[in-house]
């Protein structure tokens, strides 16, 4: 069996379920609104059997810690789905939130409010920070564990003060899965 591509988003509430669908729509791909939720509640296996079910890639995968200190449910079931030898993960989307603890991931774009590349990480309006490279978030914390060839670190999907509403197109969020799709698509993936 071929393995299905798929990008994972950190972030599982409405605003990102509505953005994610919208933009499958739009560009290509099937997302899995139905195995998201803040926090993930869906296991591995459920979320395993909708991938191979999935007729169109890539395969947006939505995972959520609700705020839940340290491995939630969330990261646990990306992890475990990342070793999965019939997925290959070609990129994620980090997304901040207000978790100040030791919760952050390093990424290879950031994109803020405005729509603009900046190496700083955001918060979750998308104004950049201070540290450079590094992104705050509840689910972000496994993604420095995983081979993941492109992490772009944005602010909250469908929110950012407006700038990211599904009625302007979710413009934020689609050029973070452009940029992955572009470098998978100049590695060969």
């Amino acid at each position: 069996m071929e393995s299905k591509r798929v990008i994972v988003i950190t972030d599982g509430d409405a605003y990102a379920r509505n953005a994610l669908d919208y933009l499958a729509k739009q560009i290509g791909g099937t997302c899995l609104t139905d195995l998201a939720g803040n926090p993930t509640t869906a296991t591995k296996d459920e979320m395993l059997q909708a991938i191979q079910r999935a007729d169109e890639e890539p395969i947006y995968v939505l995972f959520d810690d609700a705020g839940v200190p340290g491995v939630g449910m969330g990261e646990e079931v990306l992890v475990d789905l990342a070793r999965e030898p019939d997925i290959e993960i070609i990129g994620a989307i980090a997304v901040a939130s207000h978790t100040r603890s030791l919760e952050w991931s390093r990424f290879d774009f950031a994109i803020d409010g405005g729509g603009e590349l900046v190496p700083y990480g955001v918060d979750k309006e998308g104004v950049p920070e201070m540290e450079i490279g590094r992104i705050s978030g509840d689910t972000v914390y496994c993604l420095d564990q995983l081979d993941i060839p492109t992490v772009v670190a944005i602010g909250d999907i469908g929110k950012m003060r407006g700038n990211d509403d599904i009625d302007k197109g979710a413009p934020i969020t689609r050029k973070a899965i452009e940029l992955i799709l572009e470098r998978a698509d100049a590695n060969g993936k």
